[in-house]
């Protein structure tokens, strides 16, 4: 019974863990993505002042959570089930494996959107810059992740890779 309740502790920490990088990628793309639309903005010759991008970042991130959100999260349940598995070889590479997982869930979305369906939903994703600073973003959600893992949940840690043809 013990060992059941440290187990579902375990998932209990590891869920909000999770949690807590997907918010990490969401509000650093959606706060990147209405900052660089105020740029544009500003660079047509409007003016907009800090209580305006304020306003504006509040509500893109509660505008923007119905539809990106889930799809961070989506992308991140796959890319973090994967680097789980890929760290039972490279273990102690996970450092490095998570935020590229990160980068590269949060820049499949952009493109998966743009080349299925012909949309880029997020403005800032267009172009290369735009699109490695949502890269970025995610990035820091792995980072996020790995992070607190290493901090709450250190009995995950186990950097003995198995064997080649193990089990």
């Amino acid at each position: 019974m013990n060992e059941s309740r440290s187990i579902i502790h375990l998932l209990g920490i590891k869920l909000g863990i999770y949690l807590a990088a997907v918010a990490a990628a969401y509000v650093l793309a959606a706060v990147s993505a209405t900052q660089s639309v105020v740029s544009s903005l500003a660079g047509l010759g409007v003016d907009v002042g800090w209580s305006e991008r304020l306003a504006m970042t509040v509500h893109d991130l509660g505008g923007m959570a119905d539809m990106f959100l889930p799809l961070i999260a989506f992308g991140f349940l796959l890319a973090f089930l994967s680097t789980a598995l890929l760290c039972r070889w490279w273990g102690r590479w996970r450092f490095v494996l998570y935020p590229v997982a990160g980068a590269a869930a949060v820049t499949s979305i952009h493109l998966l959107l743009h080349f299925s369906f012909g949309i880029t939903p997020v403005a800032i994703a267009r172009g290369a810059g735009g699109l490695a600073v949502q890269a970025l973003a995610g990035a820091v959600g792995g980072f996020t992740y790995i992070a607190l893992t290493r901090r709450f949940a250190p009995a995950v840690f186990d950097d003995t890779p198995m064997e080649q043809g193990g089990a």
